[in-house]
C-alpha cells in the first residue's frame, strides 16, 4: 500500500460517471505533487476503461442479431468491464495505483503524462 498522506477524493471521484471524470478533470491541473500525479493516473486508466466500454458496446451491438450466444458472450463481458472498474475504484480508496488488466500498463505507456 501506498502512501496515503495527500488527497484521494479526485482519483476516486475519476471513476464515478462522466461528470466525475470531468470534474477530476479540471481539478487536476490545480493539484501539485503526489495527489496530481495520483489524479492524473486514475484519470488515464479510467479513460482506458472507457474506450474498452465504447468498443464492446459497439461489439454488442452487432452481436446483439446472433441469437443466444451473443447475449451470454457480451454479458460475460460486461461482468468482466464491472468486475475491473469495481477494483480499479476499490484501488483508488485505498491509495494504491491499480492497472487495467492486461492493456492498463501498455495504455498508460501510450498515453505517456496526460493530466500532469
Amino acid at each position: 500500500m501506498e502512501s496515503n498522506s495527500y488527497n484521494k477524493t479526485y482519483g476516486i471521484l475519476s471513476y464515478c460517471t462522466l461528470i466525475g471524470w470531468i470534474i477530476a478533470m479540471v481539478q487536476v491541473s490545480s493539484s501539485t505533487g503526489e495527489e496530481r500525479r495520483f489524479t492524473a493516473f486514475h484519470l488515464r486508466q479510467m479513460l482506458i476503461l472507457m474506450l474498452v466500454g465504447a468498443v464492446v458496446s459497439i461489439i454488442d451491438t452487432i452481436l446483439f442479431f446472433i441469437p443466444f450466444i451473443g447475449v451470454i458472450i457480451i454479458n460475460i463481458i460486461s461482468i468482466l468491464l464491472f468486475i475491473v472498474w469495481l477494483m480499479l475504484l476499490i484501488g483508488a480508496i485505498r491509495g494504491e495505483r491499480k492497472y487495467v488488466p492486461v492493456i492498463g500498463q501498455a495504455g498508460e505507456n501510450m498515453l505517456g503524462d496526460m493530466f500532469e
